[in-house]
C-alpha cells in the first residue's frame, strides 16, 4: 500500500518509519506541504493519504482524491473538522483517526501552560538570561483554592481536571453536554455553562470544534466571566473569537491567555516564519500583548504520543485494507 503523508516534519518521518516492521507492506511518501486544492495532485499513484490537523480535505479535495484512486484518509490526530466526512461517504472513501494518542501529553502541557502564564516563567527566563534578577512584574497567584472551569470533559479534559483537583487542590468545575461518569472520581463537578463562566478564575478549553462549539468564547461569554479571568486553549483555535479576545485583553477583562492553537494557524504553524512578515494583522496583534503566551501546537509532542499515533495509523491502514473497517473509523 502506498500512502502519501502530508504536512510531514522530521518527527513524523522518524515515528512512522520506526513503527514499520518487515512484514508490513506499506510505503510512505513524505510530503512537507499541506494537502489542499493545489497539492492534491501529489496523491497520484497512492492508495491512501495521511493527514494532520491543518490539512484541507473538503468536498473539492475529496472529489480529487476519488479521481486519483485514493481509498483511505487516515488522520494522525483526533480532530477531523478539516475533513468533509459526508463527501468521503459519497465517494466511498474510508476515514479513520487516532482518537486518543496520549491524553496525558496534552493534559500535562495544559497545566504547564497555566503555570507559565500565572507565574510568568517565560518572562523570568528571559530576564535572567539578560542578567536581570528583579522580581517586579512577576507577581502571580496560587493555584490552590482557585476555581478552574473546564469546557469539555473528554479524556484530555478529565485528566487535566484530575491533575488540578488532586495535585493542586483546585476547585474544578466543568461543562459538557455529555457528562462523564469518571468526573466525580477525578474531583470534577459539573455545572451549567453560565455558572462556569461566572465562577471560574481560569477557564480551559477541551472540546472539539463543531458548529455548536465554534466561537464558544465570544463577546457574550467573555462578558459573563470574572474580571481578570485567565483563558487557556490547547484544543482548537476556532473555539475562540480572536477579535472578541483582543477586545477583552485591551479592556483588561482577561488578565492572561495561554494558547497552543489559533484559528488561522495553518498559514504559520509547523514552519519557520522568523524571517518573514506576519501578514495576519489579527494574529500579529494578539502576539503583541505582554500577557499572551503562545506556542505552536506542540501540546501533543511527546515520545509516547508520537509512538501511539504511528502505531494506530499503521493499524488503521492495515485493517482498512484487509477488512474495510477499523475501530477508529469516522462515519457520517
Amino acid at each position: 500500500m502506498k500512502v502519501a503523508v502530508f504536512g510531514t516534519r522530521k518527527y513524523d518521518v522518524e515515528s512512522l518509519t520506526g513503527a514499520l516492521t518487515p512484514d508490513i507492506d506499506i510505503k510512505f511518501t513524505f510530503i512537507e506541504t499541506l494537502l489542499d486544492h493545489l497539492t492534491v495532485q501529489l496523491v497520484e499513484g497512492h492508495d491512501a493519504v495521511c493527514l494532520f490537523v491543518n490539512d484541507i480535505c473538503d468536498a473539492e479535495v475529496m472529489a480529487q482524491l476519488k479521481a486519483h484512486g485514493v481509498k483511505y484518509v487516515v488522520l494522525r490526530c483526533a480532530g477531523y473538522d478539516g475533513v468533509d466526512i459526508e463527501s468521503a461517504s459519497k465517494h466511498g472513501i474510508k476515514v479513520a483517526r487516532v482518537p486518543a494518542y496520549s491524553p496525558e501529553a496534552v493534559a500535562e502541557f495544559t497545566v504547564g501552560m497555566m503555570m507559565t502564564v500565572i507565574r510568568k516563567y517565560h518572562k523570568a527566563y528571559n530576564r535572567v538570561r539578560e542578567g536581570n534578577f528583579l522580581l517586579d512584574g512577576l507577581l502571580g497567584f496560587n493555584l490552590a483554592g482557585k476555581t478552574i472551569g473546564l469546557i469539555g470533559t473528554g479524556k484530555i479534559g478529565l485528566l487535566t481536571g484530575k491533575i488540578l483537583a488532586n495535585g493542586f487542590d483546585c476547585n474544578v468545575i466543568a461543562y459538557d453536554p455529555y457528562p462523564s461518569q469518571l468526573a466525580e472520581g477525578y474531583g470534577i463537578h459539573y455545572v451549567e455553562l453560565d455558572e462556569l463562566l461566572e465562577k471560574s478564575d481560569i477557564i480551559s478549553l477541551h472540546c472539539p470544534l463543531t458548529d455548536s462549539t465554534k466561537y464558544v468564547i465570544n463577546d457574550d461569554s467573555i462578558g459573563k466571566m470574572k474580571k481578570g479571568v485567565v483563558l487557556i486553549n490547547t484544543s482548537r483555535g476556532g473555539l475562540i473569537d480572536t477579535y472578541a479576545l483582543i477586545r477583552a485583553l485591551k479592556l483588561g477583562h482577561v488578565s492572561a491567555v495561554g494558547m497552543d492553537v489559533y484559528e488561522k494557524e495553518s498559514a504559520y504553524f509547523f514552519a519557520d516564519s522568523s524571517a518573514k512578515v506576519i501578514h495576519d494583522d489579527v494574529f500579529a496583534r494578539l502576539l503583541s500583548f505582554y500577557n499572551v503566551f503562545m506556542t505552536g501546537h506542540q501540546a501533543f509532542l511527546t515520545e509516547e504520543a508520537l509512538k501511539n499515533i504511528a502505531d494506530t495509523t499503521i493499524s488503521n491502514l492495515l485493517l482498512l485494507e484487509s477488512t474495510g473497517t477499523c475501530p477508529t473509523i469516522i462515519e457520517k
